[in-house]
């Protein structure tokens, strides 16, 4: 038995009891195949966080191995051997000092979640998905994708044995569109957005039999993704930050991350402090923002979207209300950037900290200093950003330079 593969060898007591209408409330029993509730709203599985409370100490976990299953008392896998896994380790926290100092911030740090498999935190989401839909029975999924979630379910679907299908928009990022099909995925371009995407794999759930794995609906990917926020605490001695900046398409891990935090208060874990939750978007596709601006609970698609940060090219999201609950009981907000304060972020946090972010990661940063600037956190407070996928999976600049090794070197100039 290898040391570092205890979280997925050893059985460990489970505590799901049912499954719940995000909306409603109305209760769904659990280890059965759900999609979406009745209201067609996204189910979020419940625990007996009593159980948990009288099983789970800071101690045991303490102990384990440093990677995502180590919650497994908060997870809904039963079966261990239903673990699907490609080595889901816990990500960092990188301090970013000299972009704090320039921005006029203090105590700033980025979870670098490009460190998980298939170098996106779509990992943590898709992991727990296709372990769930492997318990339950599923052997063809289909999902649409921006790039990185259909990368990772092409990942994990290969390593469960299901058939997968992902269809993205025709723009997604080259290396995400080779990335899937490499991992054994049917993968189809389409003239549209993701969530034209979405509705070809709905009639293929009629058509086909596939089973859905669009963002929320289906239950598990929160769970996966709330593990953002088990380890952020953890992490940082159990104080939650000051104020966390997620960048929102689905916003599947800002709602699991506010999940999360419940839980663990319940259990003993934390206290009541939370951090003031912000939903980043871009200029070109900002439904969330708009929504929060107007004080609705539910935020109209947004048309013609555009931006560079794909993974929140999101017209329209099933979770909207979770993630607007969760933006405005924290006290935080939705913060639109535009694509040219991205790029700006990207270049400089790399040039200021070493850190390469992704277009996406590049969006929080942008609005970190908009919150700054604007007075919506203080600047001596402890902030993360959340860099969702490895800078290395976009197109950088070319900013090299030539030298003819067979002509005189003037290396002053160098």
């Amino acid at each position: 038995m290898l040391i570092h593969d205890l979280n997925l060898t050893t059985d460990r007591p489970t505590f799901v009891t049912h499954l719940e209408c995000s909306l409603t409330g109305e209760r769904y029993e659990a280890d059965r195949l759900h999609g979406l509730s009745a209201a067609g709203k996204p189910l979020l599985v419940r625990y007996d966080l009593d159980g948990v409370r009288a099983t789970l100490t800071k101690e045991a976990l303490s102990s384990r191995p440093m990677d995502l299953w180590r919650w497994r008392e908060l997870l809904p896998v039963r079966q261990t051997s239903n673990i699907v896994s490609l080595g889901e380790n816990a990500t960092p926290l990188i301090p970013l000092p000299r972009t704090a100092k320039r921005l006029g911030g203090a105590q700033l740090l980025a979870k670098d979640e490009g460190r998980l498999p298939t170098a996106s935190f779509k990992a943590r989401g898709l992991v727990m998905a296709v372990s769930m839909a492997k318990e339950l029975g599923v052997t063809q999924v289909a999902m649409p994708t921006n790039g990185n979630a259909g990368a990772a379910l092409a990942a994990y679907a290969a390593v469960a044995g299901m058939e997968s299908v992902i269809f993205c928009p025709a723009d997604t990022p080259e290396v995400n569109v080779r990335e899937i099909a490499a991992q054994g995925a049917r993968v189809y371009r389409v003239n549209g957005y993701i969530d034209d995407c979405g509705a070809i794999v709905g009639q293929g759930v009629k058509e086909r039999g596939w089973f859905d794995f669009s963002t929320l609906k289906e239950p598990y990917r929160i769970e996966g993704k709330k593990t953002m926020g088990l380890e952020l605490a953890e992490q940082l001695g159990w104080e939650l930050p000051d104020a966390i900046f997620y960048p929102t398409g689905g916003g599947t891990g800002l709602i699991g991350m506010w999940k999360a935090f419940d839980e663990l208060e319940k259990i003993g874990f934390i206290g009541s402090k939370r951090p003031k939750m912000f939903a980043v978007q871009a200029e070109g596709c900002a439904p969330m923002v708009r929504a929060f601006e107007q004080g609705v609970e539910f935020a109209e698609r947004w048309e013609d979207a555009q931006t560079i940060a794909m993974g929140i090219r999101v017209p329209k999201a099933v979770g909207d209300f979770l993630i607007l609950r969760a933006v405005r009981e924290s006290g935080g907000a939705a913060l639109a950037v535009s694509d040219a304060a991205i790029a700006a972020a990207v270049r400089d946090v790399a040039r200021d900290d070493g850190l390469l972010l992704c277009p996406e990661g590049g969006a929080t940063l942008a609005a970190y200093q908009r919150a700054l600037d604007e007075g919506l956190i203080g600047r001596d407070e402890r902030a993360v950003l959340f860099n969702c996928a490895s800078g290395l999976k976009y197109p950088l600049e070319d900013q090299s330079r030539t030298l003819d090794r067979h002509a005189p070197i003037d290396f002053a100039s160098l």
